[in-house]
């Protein structure tokens, strides 16, 4: 058994550790308050981006643009989102294995990565990483979205990549969220065909051309995709960590008390152990 004073040292750590928990809890909490009111107001402009290109492609027919063909996939690019620090539960994990997932076929692959767990993880996979974004996860401003559009549209646009696929953290609830793959270009017209708030028999005409509008359009629709990922997985990470530390503060107090209970144990035995010893010597003396 550890000595009493061995056990005091071990409860002082453990109580000095369940501090920094829950001042992490603390905080964790408070920006996620912020990061969720965040969320709720990308929702509307993605939503309005959508409507047109879905009007574009109900009311238009044989529209031809290079955001919309598919092409021969030779390369494809892929955007992980993670975050720049730990003591998250399995957040950063679970992304980052649904990211490789997805181009586990795909040794070509160019990889851009937010957040430095993704750039560490991706880089001791040997993949190629062409850039990392940092210092960026818990606090995306629609710059940072607009940067990293910029660089897979161009990216798209000269062929080095045949399709963007984008790694993020979905929102479900504070405790609950999902990995996700989505592929962001080229945009499938298909699923816009299907956009239950347009309606199709509205006429609508485009100046100077479908394809023109298409052209205005679809990178902001792509930029504020990926700005409303980074947004949600901002969330997702900080409701991640404000459930790993509540859960770590409640693990601390646990261990708190088995070490009060082995303290006064072994305190009650320190005493038993003097009383025998001044009885046994009492008795020698008699």
């Amino acid at each position: 058994m550890a000595s009493m004073r061995d056990i005091k040292r071990r409860i002082k750590s453990v109580k000095s550790t369940q501090q920094i928990t829950k001042a992490m809890y603390l905080v964790a909490s408070s920006k996620l308050t912020r990061a969720k009111s965040r969320l709720a107001d990308t929702r509307p402009f993605f939503n309005e981006t959508r409507k047109v290109i879905a009007n574009i492609v109900k009311g238009a027919k044989g529209i031809s643009h290079p955001y919309i063909e598919q092409r021969d996939v030779n390369n494809i690019g892929l955007i992980v989102l993670t975050g720049d620090r730990g003591l998250c539960g399995g957040y950063n994990q679970n992304v980052m294995k649904a990211g490789l997932n997805a181009i586990k076929d795909r040794p070509e692959a160019k990889v851009i990565t937010v957040g430095s767990k993704g750039r560490e993880f991706f880089g001791r996979q040997k993949k190629n990483i062409i850039n990392s974004y940092t210092g960026i996860s818990e606090k995306p401003t629609y710059e940072d979205a607009l940067k990293i559009g910029r660089e897979v549209l161009e990216l798209y646009a000269k062929g080095e990549v045949d399709e963007v696929y984008l790694a993020y953290t979905q929102f479900v609830s504070t405790l609950v969220s999902e990995p996700k793959v989505i592929k962001i270009l080229p945009v499938d017209v298909e699923e816009f065909k299907n956009e239950s708030s347009v309606d199709s028999n509205s006429l609508m005409m485009f100046e100077p051309s479908e394809e023109e509008v298409l052209e205005y359009v679809i990178p902001k629709y792509v930029n504020t995709v990926i700005f409303g990922a980074l947004v949600e997985s901002a969330v997702c990470e900080l409701g991640a960590r404000m459930t790993a530390m509540d859960s770590a503060s409640e693990n601390a107090q646990e261990m708190i008390e088995k070490l009060d209970l082995m303290y006064n144990r072994a305190r009650q035995g320190a005493i038993t152990q003097e009383i025998t010893e001044i009885v046994g010597g009492s008795g020698i003396y008699n």
